[in-house]
């Protein structure tokens, strides 16, 4: 019986893992793709900052970009996020992070994620 237990366990958890996709590993973005849903990956390339920002702030920031409703709302949270990382730059010694590859703000505008 407890094998069975462990089994079925290993199963689930495997399952889980499994269905998160890729890119959604440690060091990864969080979801396993472009969509309107959980799908959407937040990461380095899209992302200033992103080498500064523990697990838990990276998982933060995904749900507040995904909880946006507005582009201005949109733009306003990430001009934040811009200052709040080139504030860590500073007091790291660091040069301040390049502006990301791609506009999420439009992105989810474009995929109308976002109005």
């Amino acid at each position: 019986m407890k094998l069975a237990g462990v089994v079925a366990v290993g199963a689930f958890v495997a399952t889980a893992a499994f269905a998160q996709g890729p890119g959604s590993g440690p060091g990864q973005g969080y979801g396993p793709g472009p969509g309107k849903g959980p799908g959407w990956v937040f990461n380095a390339d899209n992302t200033r900052g992103w080498p500064m920002m523990s697990r838990e702030e990276r998982a933060q920031h995904r749900s507040k970009m995904l909880s946006m409703r507005t582009y201005e709302e949109c733009v306003a949270y990430l001009e934040e996020h811009r200052r709040l990382m080139e504030s860590r730059a500073r007091e790291r010694g660091r040069p301040g992070p390049a502006a990301p590859a791609q506009d999420m703000c439009v992105r989810m505008r474009e995929a109308g994620r976002i109005s």
